[in-house]
């Protein structure tokens, strides 16, 4: 289940369909419903479910705070393509909350509800959460107990909902699909790296004389007393020298070269992703990766299933934004305010 719990966690920030930008900007099959109508402090709605400002602000302000734990309040003064790391986690948030509230109504449709005690501990939860708080982050956030009891409650449902719709998928993964081995890689590259940090291809003849010198040592390596090892750390401009991976998971031309070794063979010079390598397999079976890597493709497959199903029905959702509200969004600006713990908490009743 904690694996589970992880998973959705990711999923609220990479499969989401309904990303800040898709709440104004959307799918052509998607109804789209102009910015009228909304109740006070309702931020967004999507069919009957309604997010708030007290909610948002529980979201936005515990992720605020672990950044700043972390990094410290100097992280908000950096930014990419214009768009300051403020702008960027509040359409992380954003797009979270819309997950949750779409998975919600999802769930309904598969008539998925909270048991009893489930909501027993949504409560406790909530509870437990809401007594960290200090009067000033409780003032700060308009939140309430019953606000809390709700997020929780739409995070389990989530959950739930995700849990129903996998739960008949269980692939037998083989030995063979999952095999994951073990390489040692000398990468002699193609490109440079200009002062902005842009990628530079090398012109035909300079990588004519990188060829020759990944030949050069091959050569070496081929040598009955060489010490491959040691070659790696003198040639090599690769980040490691050693590499563990399953099918699927490198360039096609490196990973057929060294998926066709035998232990201790070394393959010819390979020319692959960012430049030429020669490549020395350790181990062409690897139980303990391998077994992991099943794991791996199970969920992974997992995903897909409940992606396409979410992927058609969040299709047919109308969703509308209140712009002006969100404009006015934006972190918390008082020392008082530190609370980071509202994932925490949920992770300590639902593991």
């Amino acid at each position: 289940m904690k694996k589970r719990k992880k998973f959705i966690m990711a999923l609220l920030l990479s499969l989401l369909i309904l990303t800040a930008a898709g709440c104004g900007s959307v799918n052509k099959d998607t109804k789209l419903v102009l910015t009228t109508g909304f109740k006070k402090d309702e931020v967004f709605r999507i069919e009957t479910m309604s997010c708030t400002l007290p909610e948002v602000m529980v979201y936005l302000t515990n992720t605020q705070d672990q950044y700043e734990s972390v990094y410290g309040k100097e992280i908000w003064e950096t930014g990419l393509n214009g768009i300051t790391l403020e702008e960027s986690v509040k359409e992380t948030v954003l797009a979270q909350l819309a997950q949750i509230k779409t998975m919600n109504l999802l769930a309904g449709q598969h008539g998925v509800e909270l048991d009893e005690g489930e909501l027993k501990t949504v409560r406790e939860a909530a509870a437990a959460y809401f007594e960290t708080l200090n009067p000033a982050e409780r003032e700060a956030m308009q939140v309430t107990e019953e606000t809390i009891f709700n997020l929780y409650g739409e995070f389990a449902l989530a959950n739930k909902v995700y849990e129903f719709i996998i739960k008949d998928i269980n692939p037998e993964i083989s030995d063979d699909e999952a095999r994951t081995i073990t390489v040692q890689d000398i990468l002699l590259k193609t490109y440079s790296m200009d002062g902005a940090g842009k990628r530079i291809e090398y012109s035909e003849n300079a990588k004519l004389d990188v060829k020759r010198q990944a030949e050069e040592i091959l050569e070496l390596a081929q040598q009955e007393d060489s010490d491959f090892e040691e070659l790696v750390l003198t040639y090599s401009e690769g980040e490691r020298g050693t590499w563990s991976f399953g099918k699927g998971e490198m360039d096609p031309a490196f990973e057929e070269a060294a998926f066709n070794l035998e232990t201790g063979e070394i393959s010819d010079v390979v020319e692959a992703g960012d430049g030429y390598h020669v490549i020395r397999c350790i181990s062409t079976f690897n139980r303990e990766e391998t077994d992991a890597n099943k794991v791996k493709i199970v969920e992974k497959r997992r995903e897909e299933v409940f992606g396409q199903e979410y992927d058609v029905f969040v299709k047919s959702l109308a969703r509308s934004l209140n712009d002006e509200l969100w404009e006015t969004v934006s972190f918390i600006q008082n020392d008082e305010v530190v609370t980071k713990d509202f994932f925490d908490i949920y992770n300590q009743y639902f593991s």
